[in-house]
């Protein structure tokens, strides 16, 4: 079998090799977030009605259970696992205020939560910063014109701060796309399904945010949470929701580069991606 595989390997042209490995790439850097999708929609139409635990509290122990099976079969890293935890923590202290401002409503009851939060909503943050941590060794991402650290932080807390200013001030979104831009512009990453290939990153931030987008479609579909327009009849999130997922997008990536620190490449070509000094 392993023999009959290999030949139709490589009697497959470059383009396929590539669309291949690049989809199984992707299903596996999506592991963490694909099996908590897995059990929001398991949840919603098999989960007991009269279950002694509550569906929330089941989806909390699922992802802790999830969490912890990656970290016992190595398929995270510890120094991952740390920033991951800090995304849970970020997304938690959001989700407290923006439940508290009436943005969105957690609607089901549960034990584990924190005022109107289940904890479990904390883990849908931690599936981001999964996919990027393990979507980053697992194309060996490196990038050309990366701006420097302090750039970076600096717009990532000046993202999340907004997330809960504009409430009460001047919602400085469109600067901080602006703000974005500047910063990110200039850099394309580079990464590798079967050859290497390169991208402009704040592209590549957009359309895992359009990834995530129909994800929260789905999570609301479920009943999971809902927007205020979404009670008695569900409708789709708002496309305007994509901006705020790709601002996010830029905290999360901003994370993860903490520990998985950015290679430089010296050329901007894939022929040429060598790694810089």
């Amino acid at each position: 079998m392993g023999l009959i595989l290999g030949l139709a390997w490589a009697g497959l042209p470059p383009v396929a090799r590539d669309v291949l490995t690049f989809g199984l790439k992707e299903a596996w850097a999506c592991l963490y977030g694909g099996l908590m999708l897995a059990l929001l929609v398991a949840t919603y139409l098999f989960f007991p009605a009269d279950a002694p635990l509550a569906r929330y509290d089941f989806l909390f122990l699922g992802a802790l259970g999830i969490q912890a099976a990656l970290l016992v079969f190595k398929l995270e890293t510890l120094d991952e696992a740390k920033v991951i935890f800090c995304f849970h923590a970020v997304g938690t202290a959001m989700e407290l205020f923006k439940t508290a401002a009436g943005s969105w409503v957690y609607p089901e009851a549960a034990i584990f939560r924190l005022g109107s939060v289940p904890l479990f909503s904390g883990f849908m943050y931690a599936a981001v910063g999964s996919y990027i941590a393990r979507a980053w060794r697992l194309f060996d991402l490196r990038f050309h014109r990366y701006p420097p650290r302090w750039a970076t932080v600096t717009l990532a807390v000046a993202i999340y701060v907004n997330f809960f200013t504009h409430h009460y001030t001047v919602d400085l979104r469109l600067g901080l796309f602006a703000a974005s831009a500047a910063a990110f512009g200039r850099t394309t990453v580079f990464f590798t399904a079967h050859r290497t290939h390169r991208l402009p990153l704040i592209l590549g931030l957009v359309l895992v945010a359009l990834f995530i987008w129909f994800a929260e479609n789905i999570g609301t579909f479920t009943g999971a949470w809902l927007y205020p327009n979404q009670h008695g009849t569900w409708r789709p999130v708002g496309v305007a929701k994509l901006g705020s997922w790709y601002l996010l997008m830029i905290i999360s990536f901003v994370l993860v580069s903490l520990v998985h620190r950015p290679g430089q490449v010296t050329a901007a070509g894939p022929g040429c991606c060598r790694p810089g000094s």
